[in-house]
């Protein structure tokens, strides 16, 4: 008898603890069915209860810390802290364990940027000198170019807002919580589970394209601009370029996001200079302004070029996840990327319709080519300052991109830092190589404007509204409303035929220029 109730007993209880398992499996699965991924197997659902078991335990682990150190003046911490980091980023402080030589951990504040900051990152990022090639945008694409240039503003503030949304995702309390940290971890969880690196790769590839060739094409037209500035002085364009980058090799000293603000400043305040200059001279002709010029027509041929030097012209993409990631509120994010593409927007309109106004038929590629000689010569030598004060951001996220991938968190390389995040000096002789590289690379490839119509058809488009809008609608498809699947699919329709419109042409015209030997 006691035998039978002993297993009545041991059966029920066996019986309640399966229910209970399945039920939570059902609510986790449900959680990540509401998110737009598949309904979990039971392994899967297993994973992700053991993930919120260890998440919760976490929480209560630097809950006691909290208490012991209000308590005995000790803080203590776990070695999982910066593994389990993305479980627990509420983005207003990053901290990392380090231990020291005494056996004992300190814990070390990321430095971190102000709302405004940032935005002076990303104004310095889409208000760049290529604003110079936009009044030439508007001479083959007419007021189609106009409408392209606020177009692209209002997609280009969109897909960044929606790229930073599939950053975060809801856990069991309904909160938002930073589970992935790059571009190159929320293309992972697209692909995943097939294909958990492919993304990435492909991310990776289209960022340092992008980076990169933004670097070369600023020590390009900076040694442009100063042999076009004193054709007198004995020094070829080659040689201003080596000289720029004589200039540039401090970049490889850069340690964070705080020391590239500064930069962003002053070289927003030389883009403002230049824009003085220019849209006063032009107001000055104002008496013979072509408004009778700008028409409803493109020229097919040329206007898909100019399609990509805009869009190039808004790329900031690939800066914003670890701009939001190192902001100091980024509840404020939202809010700084509409002033400042707001701003944007007007600034470039006005200054593209005003230069074109002035000059008509004979507004060149570069702006500042129309200019008289004296006054050109002081433009440009600003414009110099602009391209050299803009170089260390895509430098400093190329380099970040590098170190991520091949010398962080497991990589193919060892950790170029050592201890108290110490660059090592391999790690600085490499960052010095890749200056010397874009160098190499300006020397060699001339002919800026196609490169820059290149660049954006190609990388720029896909960063900017190709792979955006399809990462946010396989991510977060259950959660969309009608209107945004819409906004979606409308953009990655839109910019495909740009980026494969634009891309052609510019392969089209390099050929040209290269059997031509036309130097830029």
């Amino acid at each position: 008898m006691a035998h039978l109730i002993r297993h009545k007993l041991s059966n029920k209880i066996t019986n309640a603890m399966n229910t209970a398992s399945n039920k939570s499996q059902a609510k986790v699965s449900g959680a990540f069915a509401r998110l737009g991924f598949q309904a979990a197997t039971d392994e899967e659902g297993l994973g992700f209860a053991e993930c919120d078991d260890l998440d919760y335990d976490y929480r209560q682990g630097m809950r006691m810390d909290v208490l012991q150190t209000e308590d005995g003046g000790e803080e203590m911490t776990g070695d999982g802290l910066e593994g389990d980091s993305h479980y627990q980023r509420d983005g207003t402080l990053h901290r990392a364990s380090i231990k020291s030589g005494g056996g004992c951990e300190v814990v070390e504040d990321k430095p971190k940027i102000t709302a405004w900051e940032a935005g002076w990152n990303v104004t310095n990022a889409i208000q760049g000198m290529f604003v110079l090639g936009l009044p030439y945008a508007i001479l083959h694409g007419g007021y189609l170019g106009l409408f392209l240039i606020i177009f692209a503003a209002v997609v280009c503030c969109y897909t960044g807002k929606i790229l930073i949304a599939c950053l975060y995702e809801e856990n069991e309390d309904g909160e938002l919580v930073r589970v992935r940290d790059t571009y190159v971890d929320i293309a992972n969880a697209c692909c995943a589970p097939r294909f958990p690196t492919l993304g990435g790769h492909v991310v990776n590839v289209a960022q340092i394209i992008e980076l990169v060739m933004t670097c070369i094409l600023y020590v390009v037209v900076s040694g442009n601009l100063m042999a076009n500035s004193f054709p007198g002085l004995p020094m070829s364009q080659k040689a201003w370029a080596v000289l720029a980058t004589v200039a540039l090799l401090p970049c490889a000293f850069l340690k964070d996001l705080k020391s590239v603000s500064k930069f962003s400043l002053l070289c927003t305040l030389a883009h403002f200079v230049i824009n003085i200059v220019v849209i006063a001279y032009c107001l000055s002709r104002a008496h013979d302004w072509a408004w009778e010029k700008v028409k409803f027509y493109i020229d097919v041929k040329k206007f898909p070029i100019s399609i990509g030097i805009i869009v190039f012209s808004y790329t900031s993409q690939i800066f914003l996840p670890s701009l939001e990631g190192n902001m100091q509120k980024p509840s404020e994010f939202h809010c700084m990327m509409d002033w400042t593409h707001i701003a944007a927007c007007v600034l470039k309109g006005l200054f593209a319709l005003v230069a074109y106004l002035t000059w008509a038929d004979d507004t060149k590629e570069v702006i500042t080519d129309n200019l008289p000689g004296g006054i050109r010569a002081v433009v440009n030598i600003f414009l110099v300052s602009k391209a050299l004060l803009s170089y260390p951001l895509p430098f400093f996220a190329a380099v970040e991109v590098f170190e991520k991938s091949f010398f962080q968190g497991g990589g193919i390389f060892p950790d170029c830092y050592g201890p108290g995040r110490k660059l090592k000096s391999w790690g600085l002789g490499l960052r010095i190589v890749l200056v010397v590289f874009t160098l190499l690379m300006a020397i060699f490839v001339p002919h800026f404007a196609l490169l820059m119509g290149l660049t954006g058809s190609l990388t720029g488009a896909g960063l900017c509204f190709l792979l955006p809008s399809l990462f946010h609608l396989k991510l977060q498809w259950r959660k969309l409303l009608w209107h945004h699947v819409f906004f979606d699919v409308a953009i990655f329709i839109v910019g495909g035929i740009c980026s494969v419109s634009g891309f052609i042409h510019s392969i089209e015209g390099l050929i040209e220029a290269f059997q031509l030997n036309i130097q830029d």
